[in-house]
């Protein structure tokens, strides 16, 4: 299941983006998952320092 982000709790730090092995994250605003490319590995959750990223 891939993984979602409060936009809430989202700094825009742009860590998430740089962890992410298959590019499955942009930044615009906030951060956001693209479902269809996500591999559910949890890197981009890990990396977060604010845990804004969690699973759906």
């Amino acid at each position: 299941m891939p993984r979602k982000v409060d936009e809430s709790a989202c700094i825009s730090c742009g860590t998430c983006t740089g962890e992410c092995p298959v590019g499955a994250i942009t930044l615009e605003s906030t951060a956001h998952v693209n479902p269809d490319q996500c591999i559910d590995c949890g890197a981009c959750e890990a990396a977060c320092p604010v845990g804004a990223i969690s699973e759906e």
